[in-house]
């Protein structure tokens, strides 16, 4: 496998909306996104399955977002995994690694610009020992109460490679 080949795309739909402070399913000129609101910290969980040709490295998360309405200030995201895998992880518990961030990244001078940012992961426990053909759950959260950036964040994508 060559090194930077995606092994997922996650879309807002691929997301759930967690019990609280969960990130808003909404639209934008009929491109589905989630909102994240700018003063609570809100996140979205999807449910993956690694693939079978992850070699065992690390992965970089790339995170495509844009802003509802602001042009200035900065803007914080967390990505965490959970593991489950193979008899690895009692499902009624969240048991999500430490989170791993991208801070103080300016926003788009214009609204509704997308901008890609990246959040690197050492193989391990940055991502809760995630390996091939097991199932992983990754948390994407912003870190409204670190950022400064007004008005709603809105997630279009998700993508994990390996590098």
């Amino acid at each position: 496998m060559a090194s930077s080949d995606t092994l997922l795309i996650l879309t807002p739909h691929s997301f759930i909306k967690p019990s609280s402070n969960g990130a808003a399913y909404s639209s934008r000129n009929a491109h589905p996104v989630l909102a994240y609101d700018d003063t609570t910290n809100e996140n979205a969980i999807a449910s993956c399955l690694m693939p079978q040709h992850y070699a065992g490295g690390g992965v970089t998360v790339y995170l495509h977002y844009s802003m509802a309405s602001t042009t200035t200030g900065t803007v914080d995201w967390d990505v965490a995994f959970e593991r489950i895998g193979d008899q690895q992880l009692d499902i009624d518990a969240d048991s999500f690694a430490s989170a791993q961030s991208v801070d103080d990244t300016t926003v788009p001078g214009t609204s509704g610009f997308v901008d890609v940012v990246s959040v690197a992961f050492t193989d391990g426990a940055q991502m809760d020992s995630v390996a091939a053909g097991e199932a992983f759950r990754i948390k994407v959260t912003r870190d409204a109460a670190a950022d400064d950036a007004t008005g709603d964040a809105e997630l279009h994508r998700v993508e994990i490679r390996e590098t």
